[in-house]
């Protein structure tokens, strides 16, 4: 069955990349610029890369957060896609989606922006994260990370010079701070396995 995954274009993400890894996982990708181009799908991606000031006036001027918010079905939040879920970013000052409760604070290390391959340390069983292999390892670039009010929906952190949420998971929302798109074999897995449960929540409405 055709399978298709709305990806949001806040204007800076890197779309080809991601459009790719959701084809090649079975889906069929949407990119979507505005709220006149949402049509039905499985799955909500919004992407990384930018930064969360020019991507919240972008949803907003275009239609987006209404239809973000009100989304009940499986949403993966990239690097800023996962910043944005949140309610607040002191990158700009910048109140955001509200998806998750917490604020977006920038890292406290002696060089950024984070920028390279880290293991996670996964602190609760993941989906997403089936199949990624005994170190699990994704590529990382940000200078800022969300700090949840609620530490029990982390799903993993990574160490750079202190503690960083890399992965969180309410219902289905998840978000990561890292980008699978570039992540090798370990992000495919993480992409196919998103994909895999899209398709089985658009299984059971139906």
């Amino acid at each position: 069955m055709t399978l298709p995954i709305l990806v949001i274009d806040h204007g800076a993400g890197n779309l080809v990349s991601i459009t790719r890894a959701l084809a090649a996982a079975g889906a069929e990708p949407r990119i979507i610029e505005n709220a006149d181009q949402v049509t039905e799908a499985a799955g909500l991606v919004l992407p990384g890369v930018g930064a969360t000031g020019p991507a919240m006036d972008r949803l907003t001027g275009h239609g987006l957060v209404s239809i973000i918010k009100e989304w009940r079905g499986p949403l993966l939040g990239i690097c800023v896609g996962f910043q944005l879920m949140f309610d607040q970013s002191i990158e700009d000052d910048t109140p955001c989606l509200g998806l998750l409760g917490g604020t977006v604070e920038r890292l406290t290390a002696p060089r950024l922006p984070h920028m390279g391959w880290n293991d996670l340390v996964v602190h609760a069983p993941e989906p997403l994260l089936d199949g990624t292999g005994p170190s699990t390892t994704f590529y990382f670039v940000h200078s800022y990370a969300p700090i949840p009010d609620d530490g029990s929906m982390v799903v993993a952190t990574t160490d750079y010079h202190q503690s960083v949420v890399a992965m969180v998971r309410s219902g289905n929302r998840v978000g990561v701070q890292f980008h699978p798109e570039r992540s090798g074999d370990a992000g495919r897995r993480l992409m196919t396995n998103f994909v895999e449960s899209c398709r089985q929540e658009a299984t059971v409405a139906s």
